[in-house]
């Protein structure tokens, strides 16, 4: 991973990134070297035990999270749970436009989680589009 970035280290850009390359060492090691990260994370990606105990008790729409210096953990409740790791963000939880159809209320998510939307939407829509067909398809050696 660090391969990829090695001409940017150092000049304080913003990662969004999936959850394939996002673990708690990494983060670590980007904030040394000048560069912050925020994405999704895998539950096997070095989430704090005592945060995925907590996650289980949590109920739809809320979040716990912790931080160890500049990386900061989060575990929030959605119709999944949804795993962030940022080192560009705080826990804040921000209210959206829309509205739940049952409540009628505000949509209320962590701030991490609706940044990377933001930056994340066409990646993840093109990765939704390209599940449907098989990448590796059989073919015929003429």
């Amino acid at each position: 991973m660090l391969s990829l970035l090695d001409r940017n280290l150092g000049q304080n850009h913003h990662i969004y990134q999936g959850s394939f390359y996002n673990i708690v060492k990494l983060a670590h090691t980007l904030v040394e070297r000048n560069m912050r990260v925020c994405g999704t994370m895998r539950a096997n990606g070095g989430i704090p035990s005592d945060l995925v105990e907590d996650g289980k008790c949590l109920k739809k729409g809320h979040s716990s999270f912790r931080r160890k210096g500049d990386v900061m953990v989060q575990v929030w409740k959605d119709k999944r749970f949804v795993r962030m790791i940022s080192t560009i963000h705080d826990a804040t939880v921000v209210s959206t436009r829309r509205k739940g159809r049952k409540t009628n209320m505000g949509i209320k998510k962590p701030y991490a989680v609706f940044q990377y939307n933001k930056f994340m939407k066409g990646v993840d829509r093109a990765d939704q589009y390209l599940s449907c067909y098989s990448v590796l398809r059989k073919y015929v050696k003429w």
